[in-house]
């Protein structure tokens, strides 16, 4: 059920995947998609691809969408046009990090992403 978080506010350090959400009305519908990167150190990219699944279990390995990569903090907004896949009832955020250079070899990304019909305004979460 959208509007929803695909991935709640995370710290990560590797990669991975969330979970399977459901689309339920908003199936075969744009959605507009937002990478929300709250948290990150330098010489390190994010990459963030959305995949699909009739089932809820088996998912594309083919992505839906791809956002750009990312080096930055800041909000980015994407649309995902299903109207073409109808069938695509659930979805999935899955991420890549990597770091390069000096200090820790490790990534550290802090981010959310928010899925939302487009044209829609989201309320949830909003103090009436």
């Amino acid at each position: 059920m959208l509007p929803e978080f695909l991935v709640p506010e995370s710290i990560v350090r590797e990669n991975g995947a969330g979970p399977a959400v459901a689309l339920e009305a908003a199936r075969g519908r744009v959605l507009e998609l937002t990478l929300g990167i709250t948290r990150i150190i330098e010489q390190e990219s994010l990459d963030v691809t959305i995949h699909g699944s009739c089932d809820g279990v088996t998912f594309d390995s083919k992505p839906l969408l791809s956002f750009p990569q990312k080096f930055y903090c800041g909000t980015y907004i994407v649309l995902l046009n299903l109207t073409a896949h109808p069938e695509i009832s659930h979805l999935q955020v899955r991420w890549k990090v990597h770091r390069w250079g000096h200090g820790d070899p490790k990534p550290l990304f802090g981010f959310y992403l928010f899925a939302n019909e487009q044209g829609k305004t989201a309320t949830a979460g909003v103090p009436g």
